[in-house]
């Protein structure tokens, strides 16, 4: 059995699909803060059979909820303060992400303005669709 210490201050990211925790690290620029972060793969779970988790040791207010919303909103964001859990977070979809991910539009102003930031905006929450906010080329890219 792995035994993986835990942490006083900082937020665990629970229920994290098999094989998504190193996307996530990345699309959260973990890798650019100077903190410490435990990744595990395939963790055994009742409720999902497999899944990965995220301890990170470092302020709460360094993640952004609505990457991570948008990524996957059944993530379970659990906030430790003196080593225990104080706050368990529910993410949703976030009605509005801004340089996550790209238009492939060729003809959208994105394309030919460079630092025009790239906006989505949520349009069917039902179906989790995202479209450009000036283009509204649907997003194809989900994780």
């Amino acid at each position: 059995m792995l035994n993986v210490g835990k942490i006083e201050e900082g937020f665990v990211l629970d229920h994290i699909k098999a094989g998504k925790s190193l996307s996530i690290y990345h699309h959260l620029q973990l890798d650019k803060l100077d903190c410490t972060v435990a990744i595990i793969k395939n963790a055994r779970s009742n409720k999902m059979e497999r899944k990965d988790i995220l301890k990170v040791e470092c302020d709460i207010d360094t993640l952004n909820l609505d990457i991570l919303g948008f990524i996957d909103h059944n993530i379970t964001v659990n906030v430790i303060k003196d080593g225990r859990i104080v706050e368990k977070r529910q993410l949703s979809l976030p009605k509005e992400i801004k340089h996550v991910i790209k238009c492939k539009n060729p003809r959208c102003i994105t394309s030919i303005e460079q630092g025009l930031p790239h906006i989505f905006v949520l349009t069917d929450p039902k179906k989790e669709i995202y479209r450009c906010k000036y283009c509204e080329e649907k997003c194809r890219q989900r994780w």
